[in-house]
């Protein structure tokens, strides 16, 4: 019971700490040879929306929701400041998605051969295709308000929390720093 109470009491302090890093991206621009529909926080709530209709897997939801929070900083290498960002905060599983979620863009064939067979690359397949989908200039969209209670509420935070699910493959990248 007490575990029960310590995830209650978990979700609004997760959502404060995640809330103003999704508030960051409103306004931010991007480039609209890729990005139509213009704004960071109108795709990322886009991306979420579809990750919900596809699984149940809250991690990836986050991962969704969370995957551009690093354009609030810089857009080139937004996907380690997100990671970094978000690093402490949610779960090990979801800061790698973040850090790595561009890796099938820029580096196909590599990340496809270092990670084949694994629940990683099945991951990072989806969240891409995910990010690619969401760019409609035209979609309805919730408030990241509403995105991050759905999220969090009725979660095991267990799953999400930074002491939640680990990376699922070890990264080399992080220690050079």
């Amino acid at each position: 019971m007490g575990e029960r109470r310590d995830h209650q009491r978990r979700a609004p302090v997760m959502y404060d700490e995640l809330l103003p890093l999704l508030l960051a991206l409103d306004g931010i621009r991007q480039n609209p040879a890729y990005h139509p529909e213009g704004c960071a926080l109108y795709h990322s709530l886009q991306v979420f929306d579809l990750a919900r209709a596809a699984c149940p897997d809250r991690a990836l939801w986050a991962a969704a929701l969370l995957h551009d929070v690093g354009k609030a900083i810089s857009s080139p290498d937004h996907d380690a400041l997100g990671a970094d960002l978000l690093d402490g905060l949610v779960s090990p599983r979801i800061v790698w998605l973040v850090r790595h979620h561009l890796d099938l863009l820029h580096d196909p064939g590599p990340t496809k051969r270092r990670l084949r067979g694994t629940a990683a690359l099945a991951d990072l397949q989806r969240l891409r295709r995910w990010d690619v989908l969401g760019r409609s200039p035209h979609a309805t969209v919730m408030s990241p308000e509403d995105a991050l209670s759905i999220l969090l509420d009725g979660a095991d935070l267990s799953l999400l929390d930074p002491g939640g699910e680990p990376a699922p493959i070890h990264d080399p990248r992080k220690e050079l720093f």
